[in-house]
């Protein structure tokens, strides 16, 4: 179901303590911007913020639930949380959460930009053949297929 308009209007502004954010629709929900990448997403009205291996774990204890959603091969878990239900009424106390969740996506936005600034490794070169082996031989040319020129004969009048 998609998320209502009110709902994509509350979320944007208990998230503004954080600075300009913006939601754009997609896949059915909407995603969450600031600083210029995605920190969230809103899915079947509900709000949930993006983790990583630094800050997952505070989810976790604080019992937050895991934005799971279904493919053609069965539920796929992401690194998306429910924030704790005291923060979805109070932008100040979103703020630590949302704050949380725009460090994650920052880290993952460096880690993506190193990674595309590093050389590519060269593909491996194909094996040289053995001086020993034979030349390749090629085609004869059309000119010596035909073989020697002959001597002109003189023209009849």
């Amino acid at each position: 179901m998609p998320n209502s308009p009110e709902f994509v209007s509350h979320a944007v502004d208990l998230l503004s303590l954080l600075g300009p954010v913006q939601a754009r629709a997609m896949f059915g929900g909407h995603g969450l911007y600031c600083r210029g990448v995605m920190f969230g997403l809103l899915d079947d009205d509900e709000l949930f913020l993006k983790t990583d291996d630094a800050c997952r774990a505070r989810f976790e204890e604080a019992g937050c639930r895991r934005w799971v959603y279904e493919s053609r091969s069965g539920p796929m878990e992401t690194g998306y949380f429910r924030p704790p239900d005291g923060a979805h009424e109070d932008p100040e106390a979103m703020l630590p959460w949302s704050r949380l969740a725009l460090d994650a996506a920052l880290r993952k936005a460096v880690l993506k930009a190193s990674k595309a600034m590093r050389p590519k490794a060269a593909a491996p070169k194909a094996p040289r053949a053995k001086a020993t082996a034979k030349p390749a031989r090629r085609a004869p040319s059309r000119a010596e297929r035909r073989g020697p020129r002959r001597a002109s004969r003189p023209k009849k009048r």
